[in-house]
């Protein structure tokens, strides 16, 4: 536990899902504050509900066990500032914004523990991803504590350098918006084969969705997984075949994410 209380910053889609499975794994709505001018509706209505003490502004009568900032990276720059009342001595602070450095949040609150982490959009229904890294003040505890606080919308992983962030946003972060592309090609390419438009998309969509349950649930590699769906000479080998040519699949996935690496770090640095 922490010397106060957790105080999230921003109460948007992602701070609210991280706010929904603090409470569902029973921390007590007493030890949250949220600071939001303006939640959405269902989120104000949730707080009201819940007994969660919710200040539009920065207050200046507490100090934070926890400082959770779940707000939008272009917003940091103004809102970073106004935080520093609340930077107690023991205060851990978890940012979630993309693009954001250690070095730009103690730029603004001083040398304080930080922990740098990067979910992604599946943290909305509790099944994301998120990788973190902390700078050198962050305590055992401090790194235990941010852990609980993260694992509610799915696993976490940490690195071991900051540097290895940009490649975790440009893998598991953005990397969503790659399986939501894919749908919408392999729904194209069944149209293109003679099927209707609206049944290639739910064939895809439960294609995929199953899929990756099957992957979630299995022990088994990506690898034996496909393998136990590929019989030699059918019709998963003929397009396997094409998929996994030199130029094929892992080519452009490689070259996607070197550019979604490279544009995380341009970001970063301007940030």
């Amino acid at each position: 536990m922490t010397s106060g209380p957790v105080v999230l910053v921003g109460a948007g889609h992602m701070g609210g899902a991280m706010m929904r499975g603090w409470l569902a794994s029973g921390t007590e709505p007493g030890t949250i504050v949220v600071v939001d001018p303006t939640p959405p509706p269902a989120m104000a209505e949730l707080l009201n509900s819940e007994g969660i003490r919710h200040c539009p502004a920065v207050p200046d009568d507490l100090a934070a066990g926890a400082l959770v900032m779940a707000i939008k990276p272009q917003l940091m720059g103004t809102v970073l500032p106004g935080l520093k009342p609340m930077i107690g001595p023991d205060t851990v602070c978890v940012s979630i914004a993309a693009g954001t450095t250690i070095g730009t949040i103690t730029g603004h609150l001083g040398d304080i523990p930080v922990v740098r982490a990067m979910p992604n959009m599946a943290a909305m229904i509790g099944r994301g991803v998120t990788a973190a890294v902390t700078n050198d003040k962050v305590s055992e505890k401090q790194r235990e504590f941010a852990n609980a606080l993260l694992v509610v919308t799915g696993p976490v992983e940490w690195v071991g350098t900051e540097d290895q962030i940009d490649a975790v946003t440009a893998l598991s972060g953005s990397g969503p918006a790659y399986i939501f592309h894919l749908v919408e090609c392999m729904a194209e390419a069944g149209r293109k084969a003679g099927l209707d438009a609206d049944m290639a998309m739910r064939l895809a969509r439960a294609t995929v969705s199953g899929a990756g349950e099957l992957l979630h649930r299995s022990d088994d590699d990506a690898a034996d997984l496909r393998r136990s769906v590929t019989s030699p000479g059918g019709t998963t080998a003929a397009a396997l075949d094409i998929l996994m040519r030199e130029d094929g699949l892992q080519a452009l996935f490689d070259e996607a994410i070197a550019a979604a690496k490279n544009r995380a770090h341009e970001l970063a640095e301007h940030g």
